[in-house]
């Protein structure tokens, strides 16, 4: 397609979507977990930016501030939340239909690594994704939260749409590095996001700088500040920059993030800064009326 003729497809999408749904005529949304009071779906363009410690560090961040918080791995070809929260050797237990969460450093998580043998692949078609996280959302005993944040899979696809038409998300945050190969699938993502009637909280630059553990100073390896000029076109704002820190990776590797290990080093505090950015717009978007997802009900994107 050209790029104008994308947009009319896309338009026209959208608008046979408008009609999906209708209840006396009136067209309406889909809440899957109304007892959930808000969604935060974290999204990168590509893989390899940090996308799934961020979500870590953030979930962690919001339960610290006293936030009830569930994590969901909707990342099915390549789930690293179990190992990264230091669960990958626990299975939840079922009950009757439904599944219990495990619980870790106080957030309730689940992802496809709890439910397959370790290492197991999943050769999966798009409609097999669709399935396995509508029942991820609906089958496991989520109770009352106070939001859930998804570690989406990178890119716009079946997961991001499935989600979205399945649940009112309240914001969306993108993870990105500095480099301009990186911003070049943000700008994806961010578009992806405004299609789907998201609210935009901001952009994470992660690997923003590096930090010397035994100097303490910071030096920039692959750029650094690359991002405000893309969330100024998106009036939207730069969370955070998380700089490269070799307990980041410890801490992903042994299931104690950063957040966890060191919560009063300067990462850890930038993480802190970040989600409570997150949550005031979390809070403005409630304010504001919240999020409708009812046009995007239509599945024929």
């Amino acid at each position: 397609f050209t790029t104008q003729k994308s947009k009319e497809v896309i338009a026209r999408g959208l608008e046979e979507a408008s009609s999906a749904l209708e209840v006396d005529g009136a067209v309406i949304g889909k809440n899957v977990l109304p007892r959930v009071q808000n969604f935060v779906m974290v999204s990168s363009g590509k893989g390899g930016v940090g996308k799934s410690t961020t979500t870590v560090n953030l979930a962690i961040a919001l339960a610290q501030q006293g936030k009830r918080v569930g994590l969901l791995d909707v990342d099915i070809y390549g789930p690293n939340i179990p190992r990264m929260m230091g669960i990958e050797d626990k299975q939840p237990d079922f009950l009757g239909k439904t599944i219990k969460p495990i619980i870790a450093h106080d957030i309730k998580i689940m992802s496809i690594g709890l439910l397959i043998d370790r290492g197991s692949s999943l050769i999966w078609k798009g409609a097999m994704v669709t399935q396995s996280i509508e029942q991820m959302l609906e089958d496991i005993e989520w109770g009352d939260l106070d939001v859930i944040l998804f570690d989406m899979p990178p890119g716009t696809g079946d997961a991001q749409l499935t989600l979205a038409q399945s649940l009112p998300v309240t914001a969306g945050v993108c993870v990105t590095t500095p480099q301009k190969v990186a911003l070049d699938d943000t700008i994806r993502s961010m578009d992806m996001f405004t299609q789907l009637h998201i609210p935009i909280a901001g952009i994470v630059e992660n690997m923003s700088g590096f930090i010397c553990p035994e100097t303490g100073k910071e030096y920039d390896i692959f750029g650094k500040g690359t991002t405000q000029p893309l969330a100024d076109n998106y009036e939207t704002e730069v969370l955070g920059y998380i700089p490269i820190e070799p307990a980041i990776r410890e801490g992903g590797d042994t299931g104690m993030p950063i957040t966890i290990i060191a919560p009063n080093c300067e990462t850890s505090i930038r993480y802190k800064t970040i989600a409570t950015k997150l949550w005031e717009t979390v809070l403005k978007v409630n304010e504001e009326g919240g999020v409708c997802n009812q046009k995007i009900q239509a599945t024929k994107f």
